[in-house]
């Protein structure tokens, strides 16, 4: 068990928060593997290149991933006084959200699920 008081532990957990700019995206409605082969395109590059590429890549998550990471961008800018330039994507990452479940008529009665798949998407941005 953890020692000390909650508020201590509480105190000291958020000491050490993460202060590099992110922006993240909850249920957003597609499933984390088809956000991953978008986001896998994009980590790890500077911003400029990244906007680049989901602007002409046909996927849908593309778009969605587009308009979350200039959101970063622009919490970079206004949060962290960071400059464009220097920044490039640390982080990307899709973890599963929940999963609406539906039912489909099927044939003699039946009914088949379908299951419609959410994601949260996160983006962490860094100065090099």
């Amino acid at each position: 068990m953890a020692k000390g008081h909650r508020s201590q532990i509480k105190r000291a957990r958020n000491a050490n928060k993460d202060t590099r700019p992110s922006a993240k995206l909850s249920y957003a409605r597609m499933s984390v593997q088809k956000a991953c082969y978008v986001l896998d395109v994009i980590r790890g590059k500077d911003v400029q290149t990244a906007l680049g590429i989901l602007t002409y890549n046909p996927r849908y998550a593309s778009s969605v991933i587009k308009k979350l990471l200039e959101s970063a961008i622009a919490n970079a800018e206004n949060n962290n006084g960071m400059s464009v330039e220097n920044l490039y994507i640390a982080e990307c990452y899709a973890n599963k959200a929940p999963t609406m479940k539906r039912i489909r008529p099927r044939a003699q009665g039946r009914a088949y699920r379908i299951e419609k798949r959410t994601s949260h998407i996160s983006i962490v941005l860094d100065e090099r």
